[in-house]
């Protein structure tokens, strides 16, 4: 009995994780257009919908790279990975000081609509903001 309910339970998140990703057929047509509009070579992009927006994930000159739309669109968001030796230092040594013994598994530069910067790094299943100068904003759980 333990074992089919470790199995429904198993099964049913990945069909919840599964359940956020769509076809580009789905996506409305709007999002697309704003979409063509900034990445007009892109022709691969892989989509979710989340929270409410949608996010095209892609390689953009071998650099990972996602956007976040929402249904007017408008780009809210490019997140660009970039090599975790990039982060400032302020951002490695905050890491170092408060998990230590963890890795940066993955870090990415983030943009906003109004042209802020963030930055982010994974650690220990979670994402760490830092603002442009490296102060430390929040912690996210993947």
């Amino acid at each position: 009995m333990r074992k089919a309910a470790i199995l429904l339970t198993m099964i049913t998140a990945v069909v919840f994780i599964n359940a956020q990703k769509i076809q580009q057929k789905n996506v409305p047509v709007m999002v697309l257009k704003g979409f063509q509009k900034q990445f007009p070579m892109v022709k691969d992009a892989k989509w979710e919908k989340e929270n409410g927006n949608y996010e095209a994930s892609f390689k953009a000159n071998g650099t990972g790279t996602s956007v976040i739309i929402d249904l007017s669109g408008n780009i809210l968001e490019t997140e660009n990975q970039i090599n975790s030796n990039s982060l400032s230092a302020l951002i490695k040594e905050y890491i170092a000081e408060n998990y230590p013994n963890q890795k940066i598994k993955e870090a990415a530069k983030i943009t906003d609509a109004k042209g802020e910067v963030t930055y982010e790094a994974e650690v220990n299943n979670k994402d760490l903001i830092f603002d442009s100068k490296g102060k430390f904003l929040k912690e996210v759980k993947d």
